[in-house]
């Protein structure tokens, strides 16, 4: 199944192109158009709550995929011949602390995302929002690769989530 891609204008003139790739997306959202409104939604909670310096008519592809997909793309830049829920790919590090224009991508895997969402029980939208912030974050150069990291990312990702109306994913 695939869609062509979508643009979106957002706040800060960041461009959100959505690819449904592979998987079923379609079967667990309303939807292109909801795709669309997790991916500019989450987006623009990312960039709100981060503020980052962002270049003029930047852009950022969120694409929609599935574990074959994903996984290929693990095993090719992170040696981990496995699936993974998402997975982002900065096009740049920062020129003068600006980002863009050409952001990145983030990847999402259908198959993972949606036995991780039944698996917590959460709503399968909520789980999707917030593997675009934490992916969208990856763009912005944080991580959790330590536990400082980790800590200011997970917190950075609870507020975002806060700020869009969804429970806090860390939360037991």
């Amino acid at each position: 199944m695939s869609w062509s891609a979508g643009t979106a204008p957002l706040a800060a003139a960041v461009a959100v192109d959505t690819i449904v790739e592979a998987g079923d997306w379609a079967g667990k959202t309303e939807n292109r158009t909801r795709l669309e409104q997790l991916a500019e939604g989450a987006v623009a909670g990312a960039i709100a709550r981060t503020e980052p310096l962002i270049a003029p008519a930047a852009e950022v592809a969120i694409v929609f995929s599935d574990d074959a997909h994903i996984r290929a793309l693990n095993r090719r830049f992170r040696e981990k011949d496995a699936p993974t829920n998402v997975l982002s790919f900065p096009a740049g590090p920062p020129v003068a602390g600006r980002y863009g224009p050409l952001l990145g991508d983030v990847v999402l895997a259908f198959e993972t995302v949606a036995a991780e969402a039944a698996e917590k029980g959460v709503p399968f939208d909520d789980y999707v929002s917030h593997m675009i912030v934490h992916g969208f974050l990856h763009l912005l150069g944080y991580d959790h690769e330590t536990d400082e990291e980790a800590v200011v990312m997970e917190g950075l990702e609870t507020a975002i989530m806060k700020d869009l109306g969804i429970a806090d994913p860390y939360a037991e």
